[in-house]
């Protein structure tokens, strides 16, 4: 009974652990209407996704009339670097910022992790300024701390806390700065310059180049093999397909729609590509362990290593490897099972004279047949040895290699020995 009781017990524990670690943003907000603005974009700018990515994260929310000020005439691509920088890469509750030590900290945020954050851009100054009130600003040096921490919304720790704040928190320069407009995007410069010229080369003379722009405004996500992704062992000769063969490789290498390394990092079901042309057909399946995320495309896998541009409605990464659909390369062979060790044939035993089991009275011995006149050993084989066996006998028949001759002679032997003891006794 203890066993059962201890065992439910750690059953407990493990579930709670299990639940605890989970966290999703969008159903968070979902129940506070105050919120809803806020919510809203985190879904259109996919950030939701990098949020429920993360193992431990803090988010500082704005109200709706905040919000409503912030994304005021700002595309979608500006107002996600600008909610980027209210999300914390750390777990703060109400308790921990009034015990911030010193008083004051820099904490990393997610627009820190977009590589567009110069300097200190993607960093916020925590203040505690006592009497209750903490403080939030950009960690840009000159920045004032204008927002201020409002109240605790939900936490699940130490996984994620939703805090809201009064004001939006604004780095310098990220409401300022020039949106590319994806229409205007130079795909093959980005490419380029990223270390893709050979891929660039292909969807230049293929024409799937077009078939990209033309997807852009729509949303799109491609995934760029390195130059030297194409010169690595294996990698196919792409000049035994044919056109449309091609294409098709190239196609595979995007999405049709925005998907940030957060989406893709949340992805559980198979992906379509711009190649896809039926249910299961050129399709990817993304794994992911930490913050590295590899594609599977059932002959290979390919890393995802850097990105190029993040722009809303358009994403572009290199990857580490061409991704080779099964549906041009095959699928890779499953492997051979190991055969069975062959045994060579056991060498048909030599009947000896029955000799009957001992008992308290042994009957005497019958006479035998005369043995049959020994047989010559076949030229080549070891000498006898001056006891009569051949040297290599005992190692021979131990390995099981059939050969008999030496046996039978020594039977023999043995057999006219016993004869003749029984003939004279």
């Amino acid at each position: 009974m203890r066993s059962f009781l201890l065992l439910l017990i750690v059953l407990s524990l493990s579930l709670f652990t299990t639940r605890s670690t989970a966290h999703n943003i969008t159903a968070i907000l979902s129940g506070f209407s105050d919120y809803s603005l806020f919510n809203s974009y985190l879904t259109q700018t996919k950030l939701a996704d990098e949020i429920n990515s993360r193992q431990t994260i803090t988010c500082l929310v704005l109200n709706n009339a905040a919000m409503s000020a912030l994304a005021a005439k700002h595309p979608l691509s500006v107002i996600k670097n600008a909610l980027s920088l209210h999300v914390l890469l750390d777990y703060y509750d109400g308790q921990k910022l009034h015990e911030i030590s010193k008083g004051t900290t820099l904490t990393t945020t997610l627009y820190q992790t977009t590589g567009n954050a110069p300097g200190n851009l993607g960093f916020v100054n925590i203040t505690d300024l006592k009497g209750g009130k903490v403080g939030f600003g950009s960690a840009a040096p000159g920045s004032k701390l204008d927002s201020s921490y409002t109240k605790s919304v939900k936490q699940i720790p130490y996984n994620i806390s939703v805090l809201e704040i009064s004001a939006p928190i604004i780095a310098p320069g990220i409401l300022t700065a020039p949106a590319p407009s994806a229409s205007d995007v130079n795909i093959t410069a980005l490419l380029e310059k990223a270390g893709c010229k050979t891929f660039v080369s292909l969807i230049v003379s293929t024409g799937v180049l077009k078939v990209y722009q033309s997807s852009v405004e729509k949303g799109l996500t491609m995934f760029a093999p390195s130059d030297e992704a194409f010169k690595a062992p294996g990698v196919p000769d792409l000049s035994k397909l044919t056109n449309a063969e091609v294409v098709s490789l190239l196609q595979y290498h995007a999405l049709a729609g925005y998907t940030p390394i957060g989406t893709l990092k949340t992805t559980k079901d198979p992906i379509s590509t711009l190649a896809t042309n039926g249910a299961g057909k050129y399709d990817l399946t993304v794994t992911t362990a930490g913050d590295s995320v590899t594609l599977n495309t059932g002959v290979d896998a390919s890393r995802i290593s850097g990105t190029v541009i993040d722009a809303t409605p358009l994403c572009i990464f290199t990857v580490d490897s061409v991704l080779l659909p099964s549906e041009l390369f095959g699928k890779p062979p499953s492997p051979a099972p190991a055969p069975e060790p062959v045994l060579s044939p056991s060498p048909t035993p030599v009947v000896s004279p029955s000799i009957a089991p001992k008992s308290a009275k042994a009957p005497a011995p019958s006479i035998l047949s005369p043995p049959a006149p020994p047989m010559s050993a076949p030229e080549g084989a070891p000498a006898d040895s001056p006891d009569g066996t051949s040297e290599n006998t005992t190692s021979e028949n131990a390995a099981g290699d059939g050969r008999a001759p030496a046996l039978f002679k020594t039977l023999v032997t043995v057999s006219a020995a016993f004869a003749a003891w029984a003939f004279l006794s």
